[in-house]
Parts: C-alpha cells; structure tokens; sequence
C-alpha cells in the first residue's frame, strides 16, 4: 500500500483527528503530486493558518512562558469579542495547529508537538517521505 493510500485511510476515518490532520502534514509537497484528498487536508491546514487573527494566535500561545495560554489572556490581547476568538481558537484546534485542557471555568490552549514543524517539513523542497 502507498503512504498516499495509507493517508486517504487514515482521512477517511470518522472525524479528522488532530493526529490524522498532523500525520498527513508529513507529506512533503514536492515528494511526488498530491491526490484529492491529501491535498483537501493539507488546505485545511493552510487555510486555518491564512487568516493574520489566527497567526497572531499561534504565535502568542508558542511564544507564552511554558507554551500554553489561557483564553481570558488570548481574548484580552485582541480587539475582538470572546466568541471571535473562541472560533478563532477551535478552527486552530480543529486543523490540528493546536490543542486545549480545560482547568475549572478557564480553558488553556497550546501548540500540539510537532505541529509547527510538520508544516515547515512540508514547504522543504529537501524533506523525504516520512514513515
């Protein structure tokens, strides 16, 4: 089986988890042409990282002292509402660029390991497949 087809299989399971979404970001992008369904996953990516909110995100949560950020903290850092952010947050979470744990009323986010490097690993003309 190919890692393509192995991919779609793993695409193609109920509810793209954050560890699909990531597994599939390990396709270089010039390793060999993408099928449909790669390159829909990879999109979601690109697209969850394509809005200036959502990159400051990222980049407050990566940048915060131990990795993580609390919503009330994200929230104040913006001109924007609560729930602005919140669907900022969850299309983040969903294309599998961060994660979250609630403590009590609060919740905190955070990058998932790897997240960030399985995109830089796919813009490197000089990454191989990865098994």
């Amino acid at each position: 089986m190919s890692i393509q087809a192995d991919q779609r299989a793993l695409l193609e399971a109920p509810g793209d988890s954050p560890q699909a979404v990531a597994e599939v970001c390990s396709v270089p992008l010039v390793g060999e042409p993408l099928d449909e369904v790669t390159a829909a996953s990879l999109a979601r990516v690109f697209r969850a990282m394509g809005d200036p909110v959502r990159l400051r995100l990222v980049s407050l949560i990566g940048a915060h002292q131990g990795g993580e950020m609390c919503v009330c903290d994200l929230t104040s850092a913006f001109d924007l509402t609560q729930p602005t952010i919140s669907h900022h947050l969850r299309i983040l979470r969903e294309a599998g660029i961060i994660g979250r744990q609630r403590r009590g009323t609060w919740v905190y986010y955070r990058l998932l390991p790897d997240a960030l490097e399985h995109v830089a690993a796919l813009l490197s003309p000089s990454t191989g497949w990865r098994v």
